[in-house]
């Protein structure tokens, strides 16, 4: 096998797929002092935007998503679309009806801004890339939209880091999110699951080829691949489920491996499979940015508390979460539906694919992108 790219981010010069961008006309100010300047937002969209602009439909990303929700995998998009069961004519979010609108997160690494942009001086940002909240991103998102000529979506979406966002862009700016779907997310970042994204940092960090960050010149094989994929597998093992993995994998050994003479068992295999996927197609800077701004995320700050923050969402809501999920449990959806006016009760989907089941479970969660379109 090839040795792993120093980096798996866009770059200049590969392939555009889909994608387009925009440009901030100004520099961003950020929740904690200081600007971003030159900052770029890649986005992709499905279906005709109304004249009107009211059928637009915002969907935000996870973590180490991007803006490829729907489509195969194909020059400049090296996986297929994350969501493509919900996105597509006929489909929840029908594009023949819809404008979907998705953007790669502010500090991402598929086109938008990020670690592993260059600079004003051309330089990859690297380590002296900013520090970034939810609320940033958000801020950069409604000026896309400004650039779109979307006042207000019909709906806003995510799961997981895209719940957090989608959360914000209803507190900050309520009057232009006519409907809400939250899934397995939460109105703050929990000491458990900080202390989860903890260790993945310190893994990364640890990494002798992360050199503060400033990696993105050095030969492939040399970048932190080895820290980002210790970061992945123990990601991983939080967005699945206990049930899941002993069902699928048990003790059993992987095909031609002895775990007693070096070898090692599936569940092994199964989680090295996924760190070596992530390493070709995403960035550390990034993971490490990203993961920060969600250890970062506190709807409640310097708003009055969580109850305070919830209150000013005005937006139609429905608030999901997965019964298996053991990284963002039940307990933290609940506190959303109960704490947002006029939120109906809590939906529960049902999957054994814990954390993941919102990813997993499209006719689940295409019924509630239902509901709240059709309502």
């Amino acid at each position: 096998m090839s040795l792993p790219p120093v980096s798996g981010a866009w770059r200049e010069g590969d392939p555009t797929g889909r994608r387009r961008w925009v440009t901030l006309d100004r520099p961003l100010p950020l929740e904690i002092g200081g600007v971003l300047p030159g900052v770029r937002l890649a986005y992709e969209t499905w279906g005709r935007l109304a004249p009107d602009a009211s059928n637009a439909v915002l969907v935000l990303h996870a973590l180490t998503g991007d803006s490829h929700v729907a489509g195969p995998a194909e020059p400049g998009h090296p996986t297929p679309g994350w969501w493509d069961g919900l996105v597509g004519p006929g489909r929840p979010l029908d594009t023949d009806r819809w404008f979907v609108v998705v953007p790669n997160v502010l500090g991402g690494c598929q086109g938008s801004t990020g670690p592993s942009s260059p600079r004003p001086d051309g330089r990859p940002w690297g380590g002296a890339f900013p520090f970034l909240t939810q609320r940033d991103m958000v801020t950069a998102e409604a000026q896309l939209a400004d650039a779109l000529g979307i006042e207000r979506w019909a709906l806003v979406t995510g799961g997981s880091m895209g719940g957090m966002r989608a959360l914000e862009w209803a507190v900050s700016y309520p009057e232009r999110v006519g409907a809400l779907l939250l899934l397995a997310t939460a109105a703050a970042a929990s000491a458990e699951q900080i202390a989860m994204a903890a260790v993945q940092l310190h893994a990364i960090r640890a990494d002798p080829g992360w050199r503060g960050g400033d990696y993105h010149g050095a030969a492939p094989g040399h970048g932190p691949h080895a820290g980002l994929g210790t970061a992945r597998r123990l990601a991983h093992i939080t967005y699945r489920s206990e049930p899941e993995l002993q069902a699928r994998f048990g003790r059993r050994a992987q095909d031609g491996e002895d775990p007693l003479r070096s070898g090692r068992y599936q569940v092994e295999s199964y989680l090295d499979h996924h760190a070596d996927k992530l390493v070709r197609r995403f960035d550390a800077g990034s993971y490490v940015v990203l993961t920060e701004a969600m250890n970062g995320h506190d709807a409640g700050r310097g708003r009055g508390g969580t109850a305070a923050a919830l209150r000013r969402v005005t937006a139609r809501t429905l608030v999901a979460g997965v019964d298996s999920d053991r990284l963002y449990p039940l307990a933290q959806q609940a506190e959303l539906a109960a704490g947002i006016p006029g939120a109906d009760r809590l939906r529960v989907i049902e999957s054994p694919s814990g954390h993941d089941g919102f990813l997993t479970e499209p006719a689940q969660v295409g019924a509630l992108v239902r509901g709240l379109l059709d309502g």
